[in-house]
């Protein structure tokens, strides 16, 4: 038996209403999957005081043998200071969040109580935006100022991070915080030498705005295409 058969007019309202879906759907999809990998402060571990860990790399721009290193160097100052230093890296924050922001919120989850807080200093990288946090608990403050922890943290580990050179970064860091929650002289931060040179090389940032325009009119051009598509075999039919 012959299934009922439908006017044009039938046929382009269905379209129609395919169309505003698909188009609706096909443009909340890149922001569905920024969403998605960007990280909350639940997403990483809970670490306490006098936690063995003393380095969370998230964002996955580490060595094994430098992830060694540091953490021998900040187990060693734990254990003959008794300030404990850690650092954390990310991909990209959820949406209004920042590197102070988030430090701060992540510091106060993992050490809630000004007792627990004392010791503590966590660094925090966003590799996406190549920014820094730092964030100490008020016994350190009488061996570290805050403008020398924002030094460390600004002059001395985000240099060599610009250049790409992440495991040399975080290692400057963690000699120069040794060296001052130990109770020696601060160093300062490495001199650095400016060397003006033109790049034509496309710049990160803009490479992944040009993609995520790309992505965009694909999508807007697969919206409109379909469905017209779509229509005309219809039609045909």
């Amino acid at each position: 038996m012959a299934g009922p058969i439908y006017p044009h007019w039938h046929w382009r309202k269905v379209l129609r209403q395919c169309s505003i879906v698909l188009v609706a759907t096909l443009l909340m999809l890149p922001v569905a999957m920024g969403s998605a990998i960007a990280t909350g402060i639940a997403d990483v571990p809970l670490v306490r005081a006098g936690s063995p860990t003393k380095l969370i790399d998230q964002g996955e721009v580490l060595s094994l043998l430098n992830k060694n290193a540091l953490d021998k160097k900040l187990t060693k100052l734990a254990e003959t200071t008794g300030n404990e230093v850690r650092f954390v890296t990310i991909r990209r924050f959820d949406y209004g969040l920042t590197a102070p922001t988030f430090t701060n919120e992540l510091f106060e989850r993992w050490f809630p109580t000004p007792e627990t807080q004392a010791k503590q200093t966590l660094i925090l990288l966003d590799t996406q935006t190549k920014t820094t946090g730092i964030r100490t608990g008020d016994e350190v403050k009488r061996i570290m100022t805050d403008d020398v922890a924002q030094s460390i943290a600004e002059e001395t580990m985000l240099p060599p991070i610009r250049e790409g050179n992440y495991n040399q970064g975080f290692l400057d860091a963690a000699n120069r915080l040794s060296l001052v929650l130990s109770g020696e002289s601060d160093p300062g931060p490495p001199e650095i030498k400016v060397v003006e040179v033109e790049s034509t090389f496309t710049k990160a940032e803009e490479t992944d705005d040009k993609s995520a325009s790309i992505i965009v009119v694909v999508l807007l051009l697969a919206a409109t295409i379909i469905p017209m598509a779509t229509y005309y075999w219809y039609q045909r039919d």
